[in-house]
């Protein structure tokens, strides 16, 4: 038990070729995060045999392994979220957005909405009950089926498993509709099958160019970017705009910034709309 209470120290050497393989391969900016990356690996590594940092790092980048880039990616991120978190943007959500969503939809009756970034599930199941409560009866008729991406497989895991002890504040009313109590684990619940149907998982790097079937009305990406450098935040932002519909939505969290962007223009705390191409252009032409 001795071995266990001291980290393991990386070399500075070792430490920059680590920060350097996170950021080109998923992104996330570890240079400010020495103390955090010995603290949080050691326990793990050493429970695996390994005694210094070099030998885990020289399999990692050999190899690619996909359980020891889980274990990195886990222990370097914070996979915390849940129900009804930032409550105001799924009021504005669904006041706002849904009315006109579906009206520009009422054709077709496909709606386009991503939780980018999604870890344990809470939010995309937040948003499919608003979808419910919104569309009411008429709800079957329309595909709103909700994409739910994340790099980490852990956090898939738990997602498509929907296993939630869901929070104090939760209405009462959708406890009994949209959850279903444990048979086996008392005050922890399941998602209802409307619900959890409702949404579509899939792993996803968001390094990776954007190339899904349909162009999103909705892109909810909130405490994700506060792991990214400014060009890599920058890079995503455009990302994000390609992938969107015109006068399409984004979402961040309350602790985020897009900065001085031209692609959008900010329509309520931390909720942003495209800046269509069109009137993009135009920005600095006087009228005649």
């Amino acid at each position: 038990m001795e071995m266990l209470l001291h980290d393991l120290t990386i070399t500075d050497a070792d430490f920059q070729r680590l920060v350097q393989f996170i950021h080109k391969n998923y992104g996330i900016d570890l240079s400010k995060k020495r103390q955090l990356i010995t603290s949080r690996l050691s326990q793990s590594l050493k429970v695996q045999g390994y005694t210094d940092f070099r030998t885990f790092l020289e399999k990692l980048f050999k190899e690619k392994d996909p359980q020891d880039l889980e274990l990195v990616l886990n222990k370097l991120t914070t996979n915390y979220t849940y129900f009804l978190r930032e409550k105001d943007h799924f009021t504005y959500f669904q006041k706002t957005i849904l009315p006109e969503l579906a009206q520009r939809h009422q054709r077709d009756k496909v709606l386009a909405i991503w939780s980018a970034g999604c870890s344990s599930g809470e939010e995309p199941y937040t948003l499919s009950i608003y979808l419910k409560e919104f569309f009411g009866p008429q709800a079957p008729q329309w595909d709103t089926r909700i994409l739910a991406t994340d790099i980490s497989q852990q956090a898939m895991a738990k997602a498509k498993a929907a296993i939630y002890q869901p929070p104090a504040d939760m209405p009462v009313d959708w406890l009994h509709r949209y959850f279903v109590p444990s048979k086996t684990k008392p005050g922890q619940y399941t998602m209802a099958p409307a619900i959890r149907d409702n949404v579509i998982f899939r792993t996803f790097n968001l390094m990776d160019p954007i190339k899904f079937r349909l162009k999103f009305d909705v892109i909810f990406c909130r405490n994700v970017m506060i792991y990214f450098d400014q060009s890599t935040r920058d890079a995503l932002v455009r990302r994000f705009y390609d992938a969107l519909t015109p006068g399409g939505y984004l979402f961040i969290s309350h602790s985020e910034s897009l900065g001085q962007t031209p692609l959008f223009r900010m329509v309520s705390p931390a909720i942003y709309r495209k800046v269509n191409a069109s009137s993009h252009a135009m920005q600095g032409v006087k009228k005649p």
